[in-house]
């Protein structure tokens, strides 16, 4: 357990209640925004100076209507300060447009001399007219806030910033600039844990159990995980709880990567809830150009869309939009590319050679007949259409090695291409997948992937090294499929040799 609030970021949570400001804490799923609440609520109260209470409006989802959504936003603040064991408002016998008003300043009273908080968790789940209400009734409170008349500091909590979740009502009044709520100077976040944090995280483990774990496995669990509290804790627990470990085995890099497969394949809650996003038009329209390494100018740090993916903690800014860590790129692609894999039978070529290696000519030459066999059909159906080539061709690899192999993918917005290697046995296999643009032709598109596929190359140290060009300009695929597949061997512009796929 590691003290969520020494990884709030934006913000010194005593100026909060010192100078009774409302303020807001976005951060992405699982990231310990409600640990860090009830941890901080436990802290205020514990003095005595301050009644502070956490409350969690997740019940409301789904209820857009005020005269159903306020009262039971009421119902929950009477549960939290009856669980929490605090003095508990009487229920409101207003309208709903002032109910929310009404228990907030009888609380305040009640709790007077001393100043009231309120941690209100969740809020980015109300929507429509309950969600205006909510915001409007606090803008109220807050002009007379004070000891005894409405809580002093007010903290809204969610996945969004506020900014994301402001919206205009049924008669046009937009929530205006000058409302207790114009304050992104004083948005907070949480920051996912530091490469110190994870070290530190599990030698409180060790301090306990006696049990270790080896400096490669701490750095890969790191790096797979971006810091991702969930993650990390994941990760973790799986390799303490699930591999039927020894009490005194050290945890080693293996280990990590054996557990981070299980995670993926689970498709536990946290996994399941970011493949579901996937589906949505706001995710497609970030997540697509970065899986196929385009290039968009209206996707930059402050489209809407962009800070919808960033708020969720599916997508960093990094030199360029990227997904936020190795594992959800992993699950990213597993996911569009599932039905796919699942209706692909079971590769019957000689696909390895007498050593017991990947054979990737007689690889590409059976993905070059599947490619023809289906690519058009199953492309119709394909909901990430832009990226339908890269898709199929990982679905392919992913089918050919499952269970054999391990497979990495770099993918960023920006660069052009996709870069997936295959670990097999003791062999890295190397794969660059890239689309001809329509102001691009084929053999510049493969002179740029021939220097590309080098630079990879030069970090994977590897044994083969493919190139798969995919050509969806109207025009070629006008021509007969014997003009517009072809497979040959070139070199690299390091001079190694390379094949080269063109579908």
């Amino acid at each position: 357990m590691l003290p969520p609030a020494k990884r709030l970021v934006g913000t010194q949570l005593e100026r909060y209640i010192d100078e009774e400001l409302y303020w807001v804490l976005h951060a992405a799923r699982q990231t310990g925004k409600t640990t860090f609440l009830q941890s901080w609520m436990k802290e205020l109260n514990g003095p005595g100076s301050v009644v502070a209470c956490y409350v969690s409006v997740e019940k409301c989802q789904g209820i857009p209507e005020r005269e159903h959504s306020m009262p039971a936003i009421c119902e929950a603040i009477q549960k939290y300060a009856k669980d929490f064991n605090l003095v508990i408002p009487p229920t409101p016998t207003t309208s709903p447009e002032s109910a929310l008003d009404k228990i907030l300043s009888d609380w305040a009273q009640l709790v007077a001399p001393k100043p009231l908080v309120v941690l209100f968790d969740e809020v980015d789940v109300l929507e429509g007219d309950a969600l205006i209400s909510f915001l409007r009734q606090l803008r109220g409170g807050f002009a007379t806030r004070g000891i005894g008349k409405f809580p002093v500091s007010v903290a809204l909590v969610g996945m969004r910033d506020l900014k994301d979740y402001l919206i205009s009502s049924k008669d046009g009044m937009v929530l205006n600039s000058g409302s207790p709520f114009n304050i992104k100077q004083d948005s907070a976040t949480l920051a996912n844990f530091s490469k110190q944090d994870v070290i530190d995280l599990f030698a409180q483990h060790t301090a306990e159990s006696g049990r270790k774990i080896t400096e490669e496995a701490l750095e890969l669990v790191y790096e797979q995980t971006g810091g991702q509290p969930w993650l990390v804790n994941a990760l973790f627990d799986r390799c303490l709880n699930w591999l039927n470990l020894s009490a005194t085995e050290t945890i080693t890099a293996d280990h990590i990567q054996i557990a981070r497969e299980q995670i993926i394949k689970s498709r536990a809650v946290h996994i399941d809830s970011l493949a579901e996003r996937l589906k949505d038009p706001r995710i497609k329209k970030v997540v697509q150009p970065i899986l196929i390494g385009a290039t968009d100018l209206a996707l930059g740090r402050d489209d809407r869309d962009v800070l919808f993916c960033m708020d969720l903690g599916l997508v960093i800014y990094e030199k360029g939009l990227q997904i936020a860590n190795p594992i959800y790129r992993e699950v990213l692609v597993r996911t569009l590319n599932s039905g796919y894999q699942d209706g692909m039978p079971e590769p019957e070529f000689k696909w390895a050679t007498a050593n017991g290696d990947l054979d990737i000519d007689a690889l590409m030459k059976e993905f070059q007949l599947f490619w023809r066999e289906h690519s058009e059909i199953w492309e119709v159906k394909a909901d990430y259409s832009e990226a339908f080539p890269h898709l199929l061709l990982m679905a392919f690899l992913q089918r050919v090695v499952n269970g054999g192999a391990r497979i990495e993918r770099e993918y960023a917005a920006g660069r052009g291409r996709i870069d997936v290697a295959i670990f097999w046995k003791q062999s890295c296999h190397i794969f660059e997948i890239k689309l001809v643009h329509l102001k691009k032709g084929f053999e510049s598109t493969l002179e740029q992937g021939k220097t590309q596929i080098a630079r990879y190359a030069d970090i994977f140290p590897s044994t083969t090294r493919t190139l798969a060009i995919f050509d969806r300009r109207p025009e070629i695929k006008a021509k007969p499929w014997e003009e517009r597949l072809e497979i040959f061997k070139t070199k690299d512009a390091s001079n190694r040799e390379l094949l080269v796929f063109r579908g």
